[in-house]
């Protein structure tokens, strides 16, 4: 299976008016990663796996993983999970200057431009390339958004970059696939806002026609024609999205303008960012109505951690009392990392002290997320799995914190084990994915 097929799969069968679709993981988290290897075990498709500019970058970003590294990370998890290499898809979203914003535009571009070669040359094969943001020194007012042309513009340079990097990958495999490419940006930017708080506009369709046609404009400016055939979505803003504690639902009517337009397209399709909580029914819909790219990162490691938390209160009631075993202490151990290094979350989480640390553990923006890898986390984590594994863990608990989990134990579909139980929340998510892209025949 040639890597970007998948991709032009999709947008074929959806000019042909089939509503197929492909959802694509924007994770570093090991059980989301395996969990999304599992999936498409099952559903015989492949994974499309994405790491943002913040998570993945030459400077190692906030997992300490450089491009290659990460594609070496993917590939190990596929291999255990026993997904072959030629079922992952590999793609980079929201390439650009993003990390490097508060720098002048020639020092945030040229890091910009190193950190997309570094991702196409690691194999990446769907680029999402976004030049929206302000740099430090662009004229204008801050809080009005940047000119389309120096947009494009700056689009076209790092496609450019793009292409030779592949130019180089092809001098030493000929059998290098060609990157496929996603332009424009959404609301809110990489990471979430509170906008959902305040609610969401959809994206104008006169946007939309200047975002394409000055982007192709530009390419065509430095001959790249052929890039331009292979860009084959079109970031926007469907209405959806998700706050602190509020979840803003896909409505099919409000976006009817917006996703009629992109009939106007005949190689285009819609890659909706932030469709996570969104319904069975309301991911359903965005497919049939054209956003057939459905990314989706948050909610899945929200599960994960919700799942974490039950299993801790498992082992406290288990081994609370057992004086020969140290407790995880897991839900102490991420609050005290995100409280000494609140960077990743304190612009987000607003309010009395106590609702800032409800927000820390509950939040949908799942702030926590960011601090799986933290070394006292990680290893919290790695004890609360060891001790749930020294004892059996009984049926009443896992009904008691993990109910769903339970019906598949008794119904001999899952193993009782803590880390298949974290897995199985993640897929329950996966799985609402699955269907609505057409993996999986719809519920009856």
């Amino acid at each position: 299976m040639a890597s970007q097929d998948p991709l032009r799969n999709v947008v074929a069968a959806q000019k042909r008016g089939s509503p197929k679709g492909i959802y694509s993981i924007c994770s570093y988290n090991r059980y989301v990663i395996e969990s999304a290897m599992e999936q498409a075990l099952e559903d015989d498709s492949a994974a499309l796996i994405e790491s943002t500019c913040n998570q993945v970058n030459q400077f190692g970003g906030y997992t300490g993983m450089r491009p290659m590294e990460f594609r070496e990370y993917v590939l190990r998890i596929a291999g255990s999970m026993g997904l072959g290499s030629d079922r992952v898809i590999l793609g980079g979203d929201h390439l650009g200057p993003f990390p490097f914003r508060d720098e002048a535009s020639a020092v945030a571009m040229d890091k910009a431009r190193e950190m997309v070669r570094q991702y196409v040359l690691s194999g990446c094969t769907k680029i999402h390339l976004d030049t929206s943001m302000r740099l430090a020194d662009d004229a204008g007012d801050a809080s009005t958004p940047l000119d389309p042309r120096t947009i494009a513009e700056r689009c076209a340079d790092l496609c450019a970059v793009a292409e030779q990097a592949y130019a180089s990958l092809r001098e030493q495999n000929g059998n290098a696939v060609a990157p496929l490419y996603v332009i424009g940006t959404e609301v809110p930017p990489p990471g979430g806002s509170g906008e959902a708080e305040e609610g969401l506009r959809v994206t104008e369709v006169a946007d939309l026609q200047e975002t394409v046609w000055v982007t192709r404009d530009c390419l065509v400016r430095l001959d790249l024609y052929d890039a331009w055939e292979r860009v084959i979505a079109v970031v926007v803003e469907p209405g959806v999205g998700h706050g602190d504690h509020t979840i803003v639902d896909y409505d099919r009517d409000k976006a009817r303008e917006l996703t009629d337009s992109i009939r106007d397209f005949p190689h285009l399709v819609f890659e909706g960012h932030s469709t996570d909580y969104q319904t069975a029914r309301a991911l359903r819909e965005m497919v049939e109505d054209g956003i057939a790219i459905l990314k989706v990162g948050p909610s899945l490691t929200f599960a994960a951690r919700e799942t974490v938390f039950m299993l801790q209160y498992m082992e406290e009631e288990l081994l609370k009392h057992n004086p020969n075993v140290t407790l995880s202490r897991f839900r102490d151990t991420l609050d005290g990392a995100m409280v000494r290094n609140p960077r990743h979350w304190e612009r987000y989480y607003e309010g009395t002290g106590d609702e800032v640390e409800l927000a820390r553990r509950y939040s949908f923006f799942d702030r926590a997320r960011y601090y799986w890898m933290d070394q006292q986390v990680s290893g919290s984590l790695g004890l609360l799995i060891r001790n749930l594994r020294s004892t059996d863990l009984p049926l009443p608990l896992i009904s008691q914190f993990l109910p769903h989990q339970y019906k598949r134990i008794r119904e001999g579909s899952l193993r009782k084990d803590p880390e298949a139980l974290i897995r199985d929340s993640i897929l329950d998510i996966l799985m609402m994915y699955s269907t609505a892209v057409g993996n999986r025949g719809l519920p009856t």
